[in-house]
């Protein structure tokens, strides 16, 4: 399976605005999830054995970090045409079978994914309580056959640090996983294509 690699966003980048439609049908919007302690962008999709390998712990992550105050939206942008299995109707099924208790958003357009520099899925973002990116990067080293548990402590440390008021630890390592699916012609401009090594 070809491994695709975060764009590492510079930190410091404002949070791109977004308006995107939720699977429970409602608008979601940057400024629905703002005032709280901090927030969590992801990209994900449905179909991606990286995200299927995570699923569990991501929504125990969601569980866990909204009761603290972290604000957190998933992003799917994923060329349905190609990839049906992404579509918005299987993506209110797969967050109600996976326990996503956050927003998962379709970008139809891909224009949210190209305001990130997301390139792959997973892809995440956390932002402090200014919107102010302060990590991108994996969520743990677990990957699909690699043998290691899947904790999220990458994302976990990031996100304790954020709300505590604290430096996010070093280093920050690049999440790796399947390439987000762009329409023909909407490859953005930052994305290679090249295949990640670890």
């Amino acid at each position: 399976m070809v491994k695709t690699a975060s764009t590492m966003l510079p930190l410091g980048t404002a949070a791109p605005a977004f308006s995107l439609p939720n699977v429970d049908g409602k608008t979601v919007s940057l400024k629905d999830v703002t005032g709280r302690k901090g927030l969590l962008v992801m990209f994900l999709c449905n179909h991606c054995p990286f995200v299927k390998h995570l699923r569990a712990g991501l929504a125990d992550f969601g569980r866990t970090y909204q009761e603290k105050g972290l604000a957190i939206v998933a992003i799917s942008s994923n060329d349905i045409a190609s990839y049906p299995d992404d579509s918005p109707e299987k993506m209110k099924a797969e967050a109600a079978s996976a326990g996503y208790t956050f927003p998962y958003l379709y970008d139809e357009s891909q224009a949210v994914a190209h305001a990130y520099h997301a390139a792959c899925t997973p892809d995440f973002f956390l932002f402090d309580k200014d919107l102010k990116l302060v990590y991108r990067g994996q969520f743990d080293g677990s990957r699909p056959g690699n043998g290691i548990p899947v904790t999220g402590i990458d994302l976990r440390n990031a996100a304790e640090a954020v709300l505590a008021g604290r430096p996010i630890p070093e280093p920050q390592r690049p999440s790796i996983g399947c390439n987000i699916k762009w329409k023909s012609g909407h490859e953005p401009a930052y994305f290679t294509g090249v295949s990640a090594t670890e």
